[in-house]
């Protein structure tokens, strides 16, 4: 599935449940900061090792994907509704960061 695949989907879920006029941009960019913050919530008091063996743990691990999947997808549809590529803007925000951050040279 591309990311397309998944506008799609998602434009046609919403509109399946008439919910296109409750999707305006600033309700969707509220929902993405509360996902973002249930996906935090898990990670909260954990030690920088614990985190990154958070898969580890079955029901910890659902948990995790699932809140990276609603942060995703209230991301994707975002997007769609503001008419913006992701993957386009993703790319020139890497290109401008590669001039700003140039590597650190060895010496």
């Amino acid at each position: 599935m591309t990311l397309d695949d998944l506008a799609l989907r998602l434009r046609d879920f919403a509109a399946a449940r008439n919910w296109e006029p409750f999707h305006t941009p600033k309700n969707l960019v509220m929902a993405l900061s509360g996902e973002v913050g249930e996906l935090t919530e898990l990670f909260q008091w954990l030690t920088p090792e614990e985190s990154a063996a958070v898969l580890d743990d079955p029901g910890t691990a659902h948990d995790v994907r699932d809140e990276l999947a609603d942060v995703l997808l209230y991301l994707v549809r975002l997007a769609d509704v503001l008419g913006v590529d992701l993957l386009a803007a993703a790319e020139a925000k890497i290109d401008r960061n590669e001039h700003r951050f140039p590597p650190e040279s060895v010496g």
